[in-house]
């Protein structure tokens, strides 16, 4: 059954509630830009003369920078909205009375209170709509560093009038300078403030630029999308693999019950595995459960980052759901091919095998020997198989991959099967470890790890030898991996994107041997599986690329 026939494309009642979230983020931009045009202009005359006998200059001016910063508020909460995010609501609503209330004391500008009170009703009525959690340990963390910079910053007024006084006209003493910088702090403005120097102008305005700073960073942290701290407890992870062992059916399967990994699990039984890194939650492959439920699990995982503040996004999916991703908003780009041996075409006998035979013969003559090592294995050859695998790493200058592949895990390659190859003296030149699929008669191989020095041929000797072995055991097919950026496809929607993608796979060959891997693997002459990256529209790549960096590399390099 396919993703067609499984659920019609059917409108969404999400598109009209972004509607609405669009145009309160952008009533809000707009009252943010009025607040900004109305504080750079005078009050009229007989409105000027009403508030004159009411309130003195002071506050009338404070009223004027309030405006302005409320505006400046507005601009940047803007953005947070059109993220639903609850703390952005809250504080939109906090910053607009604060307008409306400096409206009315600047200049009675009732028309802008009146705007301001407008909107205040508008974000109220819709106030549902505005569901997005934002981080709580980040919010304490905000609203600490937002505690601290109003006292860092009053201490370092006080401390600067008291200290530099020889700048200014004033000699400020202790409570002077206190109330020089309480005044600048509460009513926006600087009476009886007359720097003689440069440095003396430069560190009054050093006052708001710290202020600046760290209320900027603190709004940042309350806004900010919700951080997975811990990995998946032990009953989560125990309902995680026996959805993978009931439903697993790709070469993905068991690299998402990892520890780099969170769990979703749907209704319907489906578990989505995911990374969340900034605003990406980045899934690896489909969701994996009974195929019926692909299409809730899709909307409800959607529903969960709606409210984390997070955007979906999947990793290497298969070709048979794209018309599902699609009908439900997202793009998808290919990403590479996996090549898939079938193991009833692959032999050692007649012409199709002659290439194969001379490999193991050359190997087996020189007292090379291939032995595939089950599980558990002992602590002694996994001391081996670590000092080959850390060779390899410092000769190819790099980490151990995440996310989409496994890395050496003492307890994880105990656990898998291992094939080893050999020397003449016995020791081992190179290994590779097995992954099953579940339910397709498959393996997959993982890590694939050699010494600096080989002998020429080890690497297919290792591959033929896996082949044989996999066939011996039942299987039916072999996966040997992605091939990144293979085969891109020519006619895709996103052909500029394509086009930088093969770009990529022509020119950056002395950084990752994309080509050599590729062929490498053709000559085992596998199936070629077109892979995908889904994700939530074109303005969002960047954002994508960037999670799936540090998702691969563990964040090593961030």
């Amino acid at each position: 059954m396919t993703a067609q026939t499984i659920l019609p494309h059917l409108p969404n009642r999400r598109h009209s509630d972004d509607w609405i979230i669009r145009l309160v983020a952008l009533l809000t931009a707009l009252m943010g830009l009025v607040n900004l045009v109305s504080a750079t202009f005078p009050a009229l005359n007989d409105r000027l003369a009403l508030l004159e006998q009411i309130f003195p200059l002071e506050v009338r001016r404070g009223s004027h920078l309030t405006a302005a910063l409320a505006g400046f508020a507005l601009l940047l909460l803007a953005e947070a909205l059109l993220r639903r995010k609850q703390v952005a609501w809250l504080l939109t609503i906090i910053i607009l009375i604060i307008s409306a209330a400096s409206h009315l004391l600047k200049g009675l500008d009732y028309e802008e209170a009146s705007l301001s009170t407008l909107l205040i009703v508008l974000l109220v009525l819709y106030r549902h709509h505005f569901h997005a959690h934002s981080d709580l340990p980040s919010i304490r963390r905000g609203l600490l560093v937002l505690l601290i910079a109003v006292l860092f910053t009053f201490f370092y007024g006080t401390t600067g009038f008291y200290l530099l006084d020889r700048h200014f006209k004033v000699n400020y003493d202790f409570f002077s300078s206190v109330r020089q910088t309480y005044v600048m702090f509460t009513q926006f403005y600087d009476p009886g403030l007359q720097p003689l120097t440069g440095f003396g102008r430069f560190f009054g305005d050093s006052i708001y630029l710290v202020a600046a700073g760290t209320l900027s960073y603190s709004l940042m942290m309350l806004i900010r999308p919700v951080l997975v701290r811990e990995p998946s407890g032990p009953q989560q992870r125990a309902q995680a693999t026996q959805i993978v062992e009931q439903f697993g059916h790709t070469s993905l399967a068991r690299f998402t019950l990892f520890n780099d990994k969170s769990f979703f699990f749907s209704p319907g039984g489906s578990l989505v595995a995911y990374v969340p890194k900034g605003r990406i939650a980045l899934v690896l492959g489909d969701p994996i459960g009974p195929e019926n439920d692909l299409p809730d699990t899709v909307d409800a995982f959607k529903q969960h980052c709606d409210h984390n503040d997070w955007r979906p996004a999947y990793y290497q999916t298969l070709p048979d759901n794209l018309a599902l991703y699609k009908s439900k908003g997202f793009d998808a780009l290919m990403i590479g091919q996996e090549a898939i041996v079938k193991l009833s075409n692959f032999t050692l006998e007649g012409k199709s095998g002659k290439d194969f035979r001379t490999a193991i013969n050359k190997m087996e003559r020189l007292g090379h020997k291939a032995e595939m090592q089950l599980p558990p294995l002992s602590d002694d050859l996994l001391r081996h198989l670590q000092d080959v695998s850390n060779e390899w790493l410092t000769n190819m200058r790099g980490n151990e991959l995440r996310f989409a592949t496994g890395w050496f895990d003492v307890e994880y390659i105990r656990s898998s099967p291992v094939m080893t190859i050999s020397g003449p003296d016995g020791a081992i030149s190179a290994f590779a470890n097995l992954v099953p699929e579940y339910l397709r008669p498959e393996f997959a191989v993982d890590l694939m790890r050699r010494r600096a020095e080989i002998e020429n041929g080890t690497m297919d000797f290792l591959f033929i030898s896996l082949l044989r072995w996999a066939k011996d055991q039942g299987a039916q097919s072999f996966s040997l991996g992605l091939s990144p950026l293979s085969g891109l496809d020519k006619t895709s929607d996103n052909l500029a994107t394509e086009r930088a993608l093969n770009y990529i796979y022509e020119n950056v060959n002395r950084f990752y041997n994309f080509k050599g891997l590729h062929t490498f693997k053709e000559k085992f002459k596998p199936e070629w599986q077109s892979r995908y990256l889904v994700y939530p529209g074109l303005a969002s790549l960047p954002l994508v690329g960037t999670a799936l960096a540090r998702a691969n590399s563990g964040d090593k390099l961030f």
